[in-house]
């Protein structure tokens, strides 16, 4: 299960047209795929990397915040559908695991839709239960900005501000207490049965969120941050948390967050000894391949494109300790059981009846990083609305 942004591609590339796109060719001698450092992706490279699912992923830049940041989500979400729809022996959307599993069987390359970011949201979770019902099955929380609810690892705030847990309107709290924003984010998204992604979150974000939520977490695309001090990286004691939550952290194939210092080339040994450390600390359960292509412009020597994923493997099998299963594991079988157990929390607060949410930010606290106690809160029964 891989995170993919040729999506964003297609719409810098093509501006979203894609009548004469051809997927189903070699894209690295087909401008401008051919002159770009970002571009890894395409039908052939795929077969040949035994790819068998991807998260496509509708990433809409922070600058968006607070102006289109929904709309330009929503013409990604529809990109997405319309790139699926238009190979149909090749791709297929997939809205559940039981979805990955008959695609695999009927070899073809399930599509996860991803949204990278919460500020695609715009703050309404009216917005958020409206893409799971185009498809979205997965939220990263942060991107490169912060939210008026989640901190990103590369902004970052004062101690203070990103304890969001304390964000509590307490001259506010009813019987059962009023929860902070985020944490009514990450249960409706429970609720949903929508992917909880803590990549390109602050450590502090990390840690709230996995105290809350009642699904499996995943990082699509993060690395060991003992091996690579980036702020991008997960460091042990979050992994540590990652075991209690049932989650997993998938491993980046991105240059800067794989070796920092960056002397010499990075290496697929380099990706490998992320999982080998991962796996050593917090067990192979935990562990999955997040890549990053089309979202990154410098890849490991041996990990070039999508085609090269076999070469991974090849290396984590030169270690004696990894059997055949614990590599499908790692492979694809740890995301599955994760998605599964999303599914099975869902299923569980439906029917307990948990209510909608509906709160969400004034737009006059949006000017601000403070975040006032002014929020009305309603809800509404489970049933009308998932």
């Amino acid at each position: 299960m891989l995170h993919n942004d040729l999506p964003w591609n297609l719409r810098a590339f093509l501006h979203g047209q894609l009548l004469e796109f051809n997927f189903d060719s070699n894209l690295r001698s087909t401008p401008p795929w051919s002159k770009s450092a970002w571009s890894q992706t395409d039908l052939p490279r795929l077969r040949r990397g035994l790819v068998g699912a991807q998260l496509w992923v509708a990433y809409v830049p922070c600058k968006a915040q607070h102006v289109n940041a929904v709309q330009i989500t929503l013409e990604q979400i529809d990109l997405i559908r319309r790139l699926i729809a238009k190979y149909p022996a090749n791709l297929t959307l997939a809205l559940s695991a039981d979805d990955i599993e008959k695609a695999h069987k009927e070899g073809k390359i399930a599509g996860v839709i991803a949204v990278e970011g919460g500020h695609s949201i715009g703050n309404s979770l009216a917005t958020l239960r409206s893409f799971y019902e185009l498809g979205v099955r997965c939220l990263t929380l942060t991107h490169t900005c912060n939210t008026p609810w989640a901190d990103s690892a590369q902004v970052g705030r004062k101690p203070e501000h990103g304890v969001l847990l304390h964000m509590l309107c307490l001259e506010k709290l009813n019987l059962m207490g009023q929860l902070a924003i985020l944490l009514t984010v990450v249960l409706e998204m429970n609720r949903l049965g929508m992917l909880v992604d803590l990549s390109h979150t602050s450590q502090l974000t990390m840690k709230d969120a996995l105290k809350v939520s009642k699904a499996p977490v995943i990082f699509s695309h993060s690395s060991a941050y003992a091996l690579c001090n980036s702020s991008r990286n997960v460091p042990d004691d979050i992994l540590k948390e990652l075991v209690w939550n049932r989650g997993i952290i998938m491993v980046t194939f991105y240059n800067i967050y794989v070796k920092c210092d960056m002397k010499g080339p990075v290496t697929v040994r380099d990706v490998a000894d992320h999982i080998n450390y991962i796996r050593g600390k917090i067990g192979i359960q935990h562990i999955g391949i997040g890549s990053d292509f089309d979202g990154i412009n410098m890849t490991p020597v041996g990990l070039e494109d999508v085609s090269k994923f076999p070469k991974l493997f090849v290396e984590l099998a030169r270690n004696p300790n990894w059997s055949n299963e614990e590599l499908k594991m790692v492979a694809g079988k740890n995301f599955l059981r994760v998605f599964r157990e999303v599914e099975n929390v869902r299923d569980a607060m439906r029917s307990t009846g948990v209510p909608v949410s509906f709160e969400q930010i004034p737009p006059r606290d949006l000017k601000s990083d403070a975040i006032r106690c002014r929020f009305n809160t309603t809800t509404t029964s489970s049933s009308s609305i998932h």
